[in-house]
């Protein structure tokens, strides 16, 4: 009888599972429910494409309104698939549902902007990159001083065309003042000097100035990236990969499925994601004999890959181009970069 009830009570945990996978040299669902490619690319030549480049998903089951009960949580812990995780991972208390889709959606448009700067910036386009301010934080170094809509172009003296960049170089000023150059609307570019603050948080060191930013990009050409009910920014490597192989000749997988995850910024950096165990499986699941991994999640790799694929850690986008180039010419791909377990 207690074994019956506790099946039905609520629990603090929901679980992922792989998700739905898609083709970034394929077609998605449009806003009618026709399949429309999931890149569109105008005003440039394109090519014919082969192979597929999949970008990989994470579901989660359950919510604060309904938790999986007991039973299938039992059945997830002994399924290598799955992940049971706290619910406050993923849903944080005073966060709604609602709140919980607005921002993934925002994440996942940042991460479509991201990836074709990224990829066009790789082919030797211009990107026209302006670093915007949105916001400063009251009391922090850069209240008072940097409004919303100031255009950051220079810190220290060097360019600044990313976010990215800029954050970098405050990290690498360890503290000390940085001289940033800034467009304030029509006036003529002036300088104003700041000291970052030092703020820890889960042991980790990161030195800010106190504001929030925007990257906007005046492309120059049309890159349209359709995938609705997809949220968060861990395609964006997969995005850039595909915009590369369409706009360059030749079949950049060879004909090969690939699968992979990782976030991308404009310089080509790829980032750590969440639900890489289970994304492993959505790969296999679909087909891939190749997994592009982010090197930032390579711990969580590490005797996780199933039985039929291969693998392969990148931490840019140039490396994750020159594992589809082995790849695609049948290369020696033992030899590519890989997870290894650390050394005992």
């Amino acid at each position: 009888m207690a074994l019956v009830v506790l099946t039905f009570l609520p629990t603090p945990y929901v679980i992922q599972r792989p998700g739905p996978v898609y083709d970034t040299l394929g077609s998605a669902a449009g806003e009618d429910g026709e399949e429309v490619p999931l890149i569109a690319i105008d005003g440039a030549a394109t090519f014919e494409t082969s192979g597929s480049l999949n970008l990989l998903t994470v579901q989660v089951v359950g919510n604060r309104e309904r938790t999986p009960s007991w039973f299938e949580l039992a059945l997830a812990w002994m399924n290598s698939s799955r992940a049971v995780i706290p619910i406050d991972a993923v849903f944080p208390e005073g966060v709604t549902n609602e709140d919980r889709d607005e921002r993934n959606a925002a994440l996942m448009v940042d991460s479509q902007h991201e990836a074709t700067a990224a990829a066009l910036n790789e082919l030797g386009y211009d990107t026209g990159a302006e670093v915007k301010v949105v916001d400063a934080v009251d009391g922090s170094p850069a209240d008072g001083v940097l409004e919303e809509g100031d255009v950051i172009t220079e810190i220290d003296g060097a360019k600044v065309t990313s976010a990215a960049e800029l954050r970098a170089a405050i990290q690498d000023a360890e503290g000390t003042t940085v001289e940033l150059t800034v467009l304030r609307g029509d006036e003529q570019p002036i300088g104003v000097e700041l000291t970052p603050e030092l703020h820890t948080e889960g042991g980790v060191d990161t030195w800010l100035i106190g504001i929030t930013l925007t990257t906007e990009y005046d492309f120059p050409i049309d890159v349209t990236i359709q995938l609705d009910n997809v949220g968060g920014p861990s395609a964006g490597m997969m995005f850039a990969l595909g915009i590369i192989d369409e706009l360059t000749p030749g079949e950049m997988t060879g004909g090969n499925d690939i699968a992979g995850t990782g976030t991308i910024d404009a310089a080509g950096t790829v980032g750590p994601i969440g639900g890489i165990r289970q994304k492993l499986y959505g790969a296999v699941d679909a087909g891939a004999d190749y997994f592009l991994a982010p090197a930032s999640n390579c711990d969580e790799v590490v005797g996780h890959v199933p039985d039929g694929l291969q693998a392969i850690s990148t931490a840019t986008l140039e490396e994750s181009l020159d594992a589809l180039e082995v790849i695609a010419n049948d290369g020696d791909v033992d030899a590519l970069p890989t997870c290894a377990a650390p050394a005992q």
